[in-house]
Parts: structure tokens; C-alpha cells; sequence
């Protein structure tokens, strides 16, 4: 498993978080509702963060814009309380994100993504529809794998090996899955995104496969991207509108 430069840089967004955080299963996780309180209770959208997790206000935000568009949205915190330091965006940073990911594998932060998921069906919930950025893609397949969410998002995905795990997910998911991808990943690069296409494309896989591309547009674009960057700032609406498309055609 590896990173990139770019998994640990970004900018933080401006705004205010709406949401608030709930304790679910036991494990924290920042929870999203509309504001007319109007929504089918017995579905939720899934949101998988990536290194900086729910704690990083850009998360709490498309979290906001999800729930604004119909949905409880909940955003655990399967990084028990030590998601990489925002202060990482700064220039001249030490932080050591092969040295962080030592204390959060598979191991580490399955099993409060589990006891969430676990609750969630306590709760009547019957639909969860999955967004996962970078770090977070990794369990949005994972989670299909296991056919325990009903469609899936990753944008910018982290740890997807081309062509294994698509070619899993061909023969084992049953959910919709939606990759929004960019110019410039060295995560999922031009050849991980011909081999998806080869493998779940052209109605390949029935229950629906879709890649948007962003032109211009870097790894981590869709929650950390420049703003000020017309092509950024067109990606990262654009990721989520595609994003909110699928779940309303799809969920």
C-alpha cells in the first residue's frame, strides 16, 4: 500500500459545518440531515473520508451539500480520533503519512466502520449508498465486495489495484458504481482508468458502471482542491453533482 504526494495536500475550504456529532454504535461520527428534516429514513449515505477524515471542515461540508439533497449522511470516524493533522497542507510540513498509516490499517479502522454499519442496521436502516474519497475508496469496494452497501461513489480512489479489484467487483458486487476520476493521479492513473472501463464498461456490469473525468484536475480534487482554480473549482462541483446524480438514479 502507498501514497502520494498529493494524498496529503490540499486547502481548506471555507464555510459552516451544519451537521453535528453523534455517537453511533459507539464510535464518533459527524452526522448531516436536510434542513426540512425531510428524507427516507431508512436509507443513508455513507461518507468515507480520506487521511484528514470528518474533522476536516471540507469533509463536513459535502457532507452538508449531500444532506441537503435529501439525505442522512453520516461520516464515521474510523480513524479513532487521529486523522492526519490539517496542519499538513502547510508548506514545510513533517508530517509522515507512511509513518500515520502504521497505526491506521485495516486493522485499525475496520472495526469502528463496522460497529457504525452495525448500528446503522439496528436503526431500520435498509439502503446505504457509499462515497468514498482516496483512503476512503478502499472500503467503499470493500464494502460492495461484501455487498453490505447498495451503491458506491469513489472519487480519486487510494489502494485500488487495476485490474484485481475491478475484475472482483465484476464478479462479486451488485452495486452501481460511479469513479470519478482526473488528469493527474498517481493513485489511479490514465491506465487504472482504460482498465476499468475495459473491465465494468459497455454494459459489462449490470448493475450499472459509470467513470466521469475532470479535466485539469489533480488527485484529491474533489474534497481538497484550489477553489480559487477555475478547472479545480469545476471538478470538485462537478464530482459532486455526478456524485448526487447517481445516488438519486440509482439509491
Amino acid at each position: 500500500m502507498a501514497f502520494c504526494a498529493d494524498c496529503v495536500k490540499g486547502f481548506k475550504h471555507e464555510g459552516t459545518a451544519e451537521g453535528q456529532w453523534e455517537e453511533i454504535g459507539g464510535i464518533k461520527s459527524y452526522v448531516s440531515v436536510p434542513p426540512d428534516g425531510e428524507y427516507a429514513k431508512d436509507t443513508v449515505i455513507l461518507y468515507l473520508a480520506d487521511v484528514f477524515g470528518p474533522q476536516l471542515i471540507n469533509a463536513q461540508l459535502l457532507a452538508d451539500d449531500f444532506a441537503k439533497n435529501g439525505y442522512k449522511v453520516v461520516a464515521p470516524d474510523y480513524f479513532n480520533g487521529d486523522p492526519a493533522p490539517e496542519d499538513a497542507f502547510n508548506p514545510g510540513s513533517t508530517f509522515d503519512i507512511m509513518k500515520w498509516f502504521g497505526n491506521h490499517g485495516t486493522d485499525q479502522t475496520r472495526p469502528p466502520l463496522d460497529k457504525v454499519l452495525a448500528a446503522l442496521k439496528e436503526q431500520g436502516i435498509t439502503k446505504i449508498g457509499a462515497t468514498g474519497y482516496c483512503f476512503g475508496a478502499r472500503y467503499v469496494f470493500d464494502l460492495a465486495f461484501e455487498n453490505i452497501t447498495n451503491v458506491s461513489v469513489v472519487s480519486h480512489p487510494t489502494f485500488i489495484k487495476a485490474p484485481e479489484d475491478l475484475e472482483k467487483y465484476l464478479e462479486v458486487s451488485k452495486a452501481p458504481l460511479l469513479i470519478n476520476s482526473c488528469t493527474f493521479d498517481e493513485r489511479f492513473p490514465h491506465e487504472s482508468q482504460a482498465i476499468a472501463d475495459q473491465v465494468l464498461g459497455d454494459g459489462k456490469f449490470a448493475p450499472g458502471y459509470k467513470r466521469e473525468y475532470f479535466e485539469g484536475c489533480t488527485h484529491g480534487f474533489a474534497v481538497r482542491g484550489d477553489l480559487t482554480d477555475p478547472k479545480v473549482k469545476a471538478g470538485k462541483e462537478g464530482a459532486f453533482r455526478s456524485a448526487v446524480t447517481w445516488f438519486k438514479t440509482k439509491l
